[in-house]
């Protein structure tokens, strides 16, 4: 969008608004341990104001007195952009101006666009300051700080499921900074999907939803008596909630945490050829993490009914203005300086594809966490034929046929050939990095010579 397109919209919007009440916060985005992005959004909707209230951090009323926005956000779901007046390509416009400092959100009233815009500005300015921003939920153990644990990955693929461990404390659960000095939550609260939620499988989250102020978005409830049905998703699928992180039992008060011990990167294969867990080295975690292969399930976006292969880039395409090798590099660097342990986790398919396979239940996939998380340093392993990768060859409490995923598809050449086309598309899509580190190009071109 031009510089003068940009100044109509705004024009626009201002007009738009004109005798229409609005709600204006002074919040923060948290940057590092001293800190912030001041940030003030002037929202149309209430509820807006409320949500972003919650996923942003409170000033103290000290730093309220003195308050000066590095950025202003504008959101007026009711105001539709015109891609003749407005140079936009829809009626839907998120907009920013590094220049004017300024972000402008119209034609959607979907709440996520309010916390992806803050987001979007510190993928561009933390790299600035070696500092790695991440689309990752992160925790750490009880009686250790230092043991931090983060979790890479898409929206669906269990990143803010897993991240709430009531045996581990919970940093955040979707976007944060990795400095020399350890993570930091750039958040101040969870947004997290509600669709089939129920206490017996997620409990910490389920209970959010009876919570004074969590604000619920796109569910259907009962006029009774205003109970939530989560099952119905004639609205969308994309069903929400958002609260402070504080509703979390364990969760961080500070928000900070040492430097990485794993790091997990999920995928939702709906292939179902993955192994629902691998051991990854530097090179290959950084591989990964510039794929970001996952499917988009029912619930990610709109129109999606059922799994569909996607890559996004550094898990997170949408919001990352920078070239993805600056990520990539940064990340190389933090692992090699820090030496961390690397995961490929699958929350996806196994004995087949989707419609053929089983979903890999919550119940195993936290206990293949827990062997992660358990830091063992020497267990058995094989290389995946396909993918050259360490898999470990027994976890306890999980099938030995889950592990090796080949022997649980009731057809072995159907598996090869969907672990052949799926290997394909790791290679077709990783060409635009072809010469980011020679580490890692060594595990692009060895996965296309095979």
């Amino acid at each position: 969008m031009s510089t003068d397109h940009f100044d109509i919209l705004h024009e626009d919007i201002l007009e738009h608004y004109k005798d229409k009440r609005c709600y204006s916060q002074s919040l923060q985005a948290s940057m590092n341990t001293s800190e912030f992005l001041n940030i003030e959004v002037t929202t149309e909707l209430a509820w807006h104001s409320l949500f972003i209230r919650h996923l942003l951090k409170v000033p103290s009323k000290e730093s309220l007195k003195n308050f000066k926005p590095d950025f202003k956000i504008l959101n007026c779901p009711s105001f539709f952009s015109d891609p003749d007046r407005h140079g936009c390509i829809s009626k839907t416009t998120i907009t920013i101006s590094f220049e004017k400092k300024l972000v402008l959100i119209c034609g959607t009233g979907y709440a996520g666009e309010n916390k992806k815009s803050v987001f979007t500005l510190l993928n561009f300015l933390l790299p600035q300051k070696s500092t790695m921003p991440m689309h990752c939920s992160a925790n750490h153990a009880i009686s250790n700080e230092n043991d931090v644990a983060l979790f890479f990955g898409l929206s669906g693929t269990g990143k803010t499921t897993l991240s709430a461990d009531p045996e581990r404390v919970l940093i955040g659960d979707d976007e944060h900074g990795w400095s020399d000095t350890g993570v930091f939550n750039i958040e101040g609260g969870c947004y997290a999907k509600t669709i089939n939620l129920s206490y017996e499988e997620e409990p910490q989250i389920f209970s959010t939803t009876e919570k004074f102020s969590t604000v619920i978005e796109n569910m259907n409830y009962d006029p009774s008596d205003r109970s939530l049905k989560f099952s119905d998703s004639s609205i969308t699928e994309n069903m929400r909630c958002a609260y402070p992180i504080s509703y979390i039992k364990n969760s961080s008060k500070s928000g900070y945490g040492g430097v990485p011990k794993n790091i997990i990167l999920l995928t939702c294969d709906a292939f179902g050829v993955l192994p629902p867990v691998a051991r990854l080295t530097a090179a290959e975690a950084v591989f990964y993490f510039l794929s970001g292969f996952t499917s988009k399930v029912a619930g990610t976006e709109e129109g999606i009914k059922e799994p569909v292969p996607t890559f996004s880039t550094c898990f997170g395409a949408p919001f990352m203005p920078l070239k993805p090798e600056v990520y990539g590099q940064l990340l190389w660097s933090k692992i090699q300086k820090t030496e961390p342990n690397c995961w490929l986790l699958n929350t996806g398919w196994s004995g087949g594809s989707y419609g053929e396979g089983r979903r890999i239940s919550i119940e195993l996939t936290r206990k293949i966490l827990k062997f992660i998380l358990s830091n063992k340093t020497e267990f058995q392993t094989r290389i995946d034929q396909f993918f050259n990768f360490c898999v470990p060859i027994e976890i306890d409490g999980i099938p030995n046929n889950l592990l090796t995923p080949r022997l649980n598809w009731a057809n072995t050449s159907d598996y090869d050939q969907s672990a052949t086309t799926l290997k394909e598309m790791f290679v077709s899509n990783f060409k635009q990095f072809a010469t980011i580190n020679e580490k890692v190009d060594s595990v692009y071109n060895r996965l296309k010579n095979d």
